[in-house]
């Protein structure tokens, strides 16, 4: 990370913008790794794909911003992240989007049919690539589990796949998480301080 004195006398984050892809199973450490490439930052955006629409999902949306620092702007964003990452990614050095995974399950539930959701996914990749904010985005990787046993679990996790494969084209480091350690499947991997 590079710093400088802004006019006012603060300082300010100049390195170039890095997009960082984050994939891990269930409890791999892909969001605490996330969080802490994040932390570097000055001025971190949390874009949470998440709605509580359970109990269990309250308690780790709870859980998650606890574990944030407070001067964190976060912004919920379920469906419309390429306007959010336009939006704030113009004003804010870095994002962190988590998670690809839930924003996915929200679009197979509110856009309808593939077509559109790729059409949705091909504008968040248009927003990543252009914005000016350093972005770190979190995704589940879910090609090396079970096969689902419903229809809708394979077109999830098929969809899914898709969807990190054009996050992963665009992205300058991949990171695949297992059991809290991060291994570079593109570009390098950061270890946080």
């Amino acid at each position: 990370m590079n710093i400088s004195l802004g006019k006012d006398g603060s300082a300010m984050d100049t390195s170039p913008a890095v997009l960082t892809l984050v994939l891990g199973g269930a409890r791999s450490g892909k969001s605490r790794y996330a969080q802490a490439l994040a932390a570097r930052a000055n001025d971190v955006v949390y874009l949470a794909t998440a709605q509580a629409s359970d109990d269990a999902m309250r308690v780790k949306i709870e859980r998650h911003r606890k574990e944030r620092p407070s001067s964190w702007k976060t912004i919920e964003v379920p469906l419309d992240l390429d306007l959010a990452v336009a939006q704030y990614g113009s004003k804010h050095s870095f994002l962190l989007i988590d998670c690809l995974t839930t924003f996915t399950a929200n679009l197979m539930e509110h856009a309808g049919d593939e077509g559109a959701i790729l059409t949705r996914i091909d504008r968040l990749r248009a927003a990543l690539i252009a914005t000016t904010a350093s972005v770190v985005v979190v995704s589940n990787e879910v090609g090396s589990g079970v096969v689902p046993a419903y229809p809708s679990g394979c077109q999830f996790r098929d969809l899914l796949g898709e969807i990190n494969q054009v996050i992963a084209q665009i992205s300058s480091n991949v990171v695949l998480m297992i059991a809290g350690c991060p291994l570079a499947l593109k570009g390098s991997v950061e270890l946080p301080q």
